[in-house]
């Protein structure tokens, strides 16, 4: 049996295509999410795509995370099962509190629009099991809100549990790797299960030889979860 995974659409939603996309390339069946539904329709896990939900009118993802349909992922999540938070969706994750923290504005106070390298810290959770550890890939950033913060205990349990997940690198000599001033180079964590995980940078954008300079590095979210959800 084909597994589904839904792909949350909020007002401002703009990658929402490219992450179905990248579930149907990775062998799943892409279901639309609306986010005024409570029903998931049966997925085996969800994806918060990146974009602009609601503006970022009030902060972001700070309206997105009381659609009906987070009541739904919040719960399920905290029973296993696997969400995935890109960019604007990483921003809901820590609205939502299934993950630690917050998203500031980026300390140079510009948009950024870069392929981003990144380091794999941990190739344990359920979207990150087809990296290895210290494996460095490239995939496409694009944030005005992505410096990560939380207070010193927070990053204190994030790295000594190894829930950092990935960390920002940089991509040659005269570039500075931190491209936001996220606190410890922090480009995306997991919570304590392992099966949540947020990341400002757009794996769904590196998923074919064709685009960027990572070609397919971002596929191993995709792969990844089809796996843990096979075996579970």
């Amino acid at each position: 049996m084909t597994s589904r995974v839904g792909v949350v659409t909020f007002p401002g939603s703009l990658d929402d295509r490219d992450a179905q996309r990248a579930i149907r390339l990775a062998g799943a069946e892409p279901v639309a999410l609306w986010h005024r539904d409570k029903d998931l329709h049966q997925v085996d896990a969800v994806v918060l795509p990146g974009g602009f939900s609601y503006g970022d009118y009030l902060r972001a993802g700070a309206i997105s995370r009381f659609s009906p349909v987070m009541a739904t992922i919040i719960e399920q999540a905290k029973l296993g099962m696997p969400v995935l938070g890109i960019c604007n969706g990483f921003q809901v994750l820590t609205e939502s509190h299934l993950l630690p923290g917050a998203m500031l504005r980026n300390n140079h106070l510009h948009f950024i629009c870069r392929d981003q390298k990144l380091r794999v810290e941990n190739a344990t959770t359920a979207w990150t099991t087809d990296y290895q550890a210290g494996q460095e890939i490239s995939v496409p950033l694009k944030n005005m809100d992505g410096r990560y913060t939380a207070d010193a205990r927070t990053i204190d349990e994030l790295e000594s549990e190894g829930r950092v997940v990935f960390r920002y690198l940089a991509s040659g000599p005269n570039e500075v790797g931190n491209p936001n001033g996220s606190i410890n180079d922090i480009a995306g964590i997991t919570n304590a299960a392992g099966n949540v995980v947020g990341l400002m940078p757009h794996p769904e954008h590196a998923v074919e030889p064709l685009v960027g300079t990572g070609g397919t590095d971002g596929l191993g979210f995709f792969t990844s979860v089809l796996k843990q959800l096979v075996s579970s």
